[in-house]
């Protein structure tokens, strides 16, 4: 099926995770993307990942997670060459992702005013640490210091090993989704009114954003600061990882149904009536009491086993995967979550993941691997109206270039 986001023309500015993330769901459902990139080194992604000769050839593990299906085009844009050459892209784009420190591109000279008058209907998205207004605004930010801000690293964990850094970059991809999400608003309402947007995207807010779910509200609303639970669940018991016999399995029994069949599963049918335990707000006082209880039970069998053995009751159970296992399970292979593209690109066959929906059935795909850097420069430049003439003269200077 065509993308639902066919037809409309991304520029890509930015690099590493937020921006890199919020314009691959964009390719992924059918749009252009034109990765703008600098020459010298292009995205710094190039060179970060596992794999020390992909990091050398410019397409480190990094860049290919959220690269597919763009194009690469070099172009240096603190001359005024590069600036002459962006002004094209942008009046050929129905929107433009950056994520530099505000104040970046009005050194450049190149602001949001400055490329409203080449498209007015432009739709501009900045995605930025702290936003582009408060007293932060103009600080460096990486994923850990937003974690430490917003209050995520004081949740994770447990009372003994908090504050912990979140096991990946939660608040660059946070900032991605909510930038996607905030881009297809501004283009609806584009269409509908042809006015353009500029859309200021802070990691700190989307990330404050996500915890306003339970966690900010009870400190809002009940005067109540939120403590790391570690595995447990602040508002229900039994709900967590329990130990069975070779290992954690996840237990989730929010209801009094659900508690009353974990009982029957466990052979534990006096727990049902034990007024310790009789309702939720009672297992939650009591926790620990039920926790040992409950693994005194476990100990029996394996994890495995009592994922089975709960699931057949209707008690919500699961494994605790690490990432290996998480991709090899059959309902990833099911869902056909992993795109694996041929050896053309890297030398080898290597895989990306899917967006997290489908779409009447079929998957958002792409067809083109992640560029090596200037791969389509000149396929892009001429594209906008770029003579060979200044194309060449863009690639002698050094203002661009050209995959090796």
């Amino acid at each position: 099926m065509a993308g639902l986001l066919e037809g409309v023309t991304v520029l890509d500015l930015s690099a590493v995770i937020s921006g890199p993330l919020c314009s691959y769901q964009f390719a992924m459902l059918g749009a252009e993307v034109i990765k703008v990139e600098p020459p010298a080194r292009g995205d710094l992604a190039r060179s970060l990942g596992a794999d020390a000769r992909l990091n050398a050839e410019g397409m480190g593990v990094s860049f290919l997670a959220t690269n597919a299906g763009k194009k690469s085009v070099a172009l240096d844009l603190k001359t005024e060459a590069g600036i002459a050459a962006l002004e094209r892209l942008v009046a050929a784009s129905d929107v433009l992702i950056e994520n530099f420190r505000p104040g970046t591109m009005a050194r450049l000279k190149f602001d949001y005013d400055r490329a409203r008058a080449i498209r007015p209907d432009l739709v501009w998205c900045s995605i930025s640490g702290f936003g582009q207004s408060g007293p932060l605004a103009e600080r460096q930010a990486y994923d850990q210091i937003i974690q430490g801000y917003c209050g995520l690293m004081s949740l994770t964990g447990d009372q003994e090993t908090a504050p912990m850094r979140s096991g990946f970059q939660v608040c660059d991809t946070l900032a991605a989704i909510t930038a996607a999400f905030a881009i297809c608003a501004a283009l609806y309402n584009r269409q509908r009114t042809g006015e353009g947007e500029f859309i200021d995207v802070s990691m700190l807010d989307s990330s404050l954003a996500s915890l306003t779910s339970w966690p900010a509200s009870g400190l809002l609303n009940a005067g109540k600061v939120p403590k790391p639970m570690g595995n447990e669940n602040a508002a229900s018991s039994p709900s967590g990882a329990f130990r069975a016999a070779d290992g954690l399995v996840n237990i989730v029994a929010n209801d009094q149904k659900q508690y009353h069949g974990l009982c029957d599963a466990l052979g534990a049918p006096e727990l049902k009536s034990d007024p310790r335990f009789h309702d939720r707000p009672a297992r939650v006082v009591n926790r620990r009491e039920l926790r040992a209880l409950l693994e005194e039970k476990l100990a029996s069998r394996t994890a495995g086993d009592w994922v089975e053995i709960l699931t057949r009751a209707n008690v919500p159970a699961g494994p605790i995967l690490d990432l290996a296992g998480a991709m090899a399970h059959p309902q990833i292979a099911a869902r056909e979550m992993i795109k694996t593209f041929d050896a053309s690109a890297i030398g080898r066959p290597f895989s990306v993941s899917r967006l997290g929906f489908t779409l009447r059935g079929d998957l958002p795909d792409v067809a083109l691997p992640p560029p090596r850097l200037g791969e389509h420069t000149d396929e892009v430049l001429r594209s906008v109206g770029c003579s060979e003439q200044e194309i060449e003269r863009l690639s002698g200077g050094g203002e661009t270039r050209r995959a090796s």
